[in-house]
């Protein structure tokens, strides 16, 4: 019988994760399911805002709360410990890695959800500063994570079940109008999983990534905001299943993918969209 919720038998190691963009939507649920289902957790997130960027960012205080509430979930102290670091910042986050490592004993998962967007503006009219904030939070962070983590995920004795994970966007495969950049970065996240997939096989360590529809996150509302609409709760429409999404319905697939039971998995993209990509 498969265990419930991918829980631990009495004999298994603790599983350890790192997860980005921890403060807030995906991130922060990811950390809530992960300790949910008894993992530790670095949560990692910048916790500051961003002058490139026209809405704020997850703060300090938000990253703490999450990590609060992550460790009490689990019942054992310590057990999810917030961590600050910007994705943009490589040894930022071999020092993350570090961390995780020294204080749990080794890495099982990596998990970029670290995410930024901006735009308004045609491609050739955006301000570059903007431009490059998302294309290196979105698709340099995941990068930058990769090469932190992996050797650690490798470091762990044979047989092997680490995972990389990330998160990507429907905007990987639709264009969105006013929102190159962000098309661009996710797009490039899904080329990246997909040649990670292939690096790692034999390794025992696997690449996948999710692909979300309209969440409903602080992105969805700045992306609101861009196409000058009073909510994002009209995004919802676009999808066949006529709401937004919650940020738990997206962990709790994150959640699978690093989990035992995604072994047959590597280089996918999995969309986790209601239906928008149809």
């Amino acid at each position: 019988m498969a265990r419930p919720h991918g829980r631990m038998n009495s004999g298994e190691h603790r599983r350890v994760a790192l997860v980005t963009g921890a403060a807030r939507g995906i991130g922060a649920a990811t950390v809530l399911e992960l300790a949910d289902r008894g993992w530790s957790v670095l949560a990692v997130d910048i916790a500051s805002d961003d002058p490139a960027l026209p809405y704020p960012m997850g703060s300090k205080s938000e990253l703490v709360a999450v990590a609060t509430e992550a460790s009490s979930r689990v019942s054992r102290v310590g057990a999810v410990r917030p961590f600050v670091a910007d994705v943009r910042d490589p040894e930022a986050l071999r020092a993350a890695v570090a961390e995780a490592v020294d204080t749990w004993g080794g890495l099982d998962a990596a998990i970029a959800v670290a995410g930024v967007i901006a735009g308004g503006d045609p491609l050739w009219e955006m301000p570059i500063e903007r431009e490059r904030a998302v294309m290196d939070v979105c698709l340099g962070g995941v990068m930058n994570l990769a090469r932190a983590a992996i050797p650690a995920l490798l470091a762990r004795p044979e047989p092997r079940t680490g995972r990389f994970l990330a998160v990507a966007s429907a905007a990987a495969t639709k264009g969105l109008p006013l929102l190159s950049a962000y098309c661009a970065a996710k797009a490039g996240v899904t080329g990246l999983i997909r040649a990670l997939g292939a690096e790692l096989g034999g390794t025992g360590v696997s690449a996948n990534a999710v692909s979300p529809g309209s969440t409903d996150t602080e992105v969805l509302a700045e992306t609101a905001r861009i196409y000058h609409l009073p909510d994002a709760v009209r995004f919802g429409g676009q999808q066949p299943i006529g709401r937004l999404l919650a940020p738990a319905e997206i962990a709790s697939v994150l959640a699978f993918l690093a989990g035992p039971d995604s072994s047959a998995m590597t280089g996918a993209v999995v969309p986790v969209d209601g239906g928008l990509a149809l």
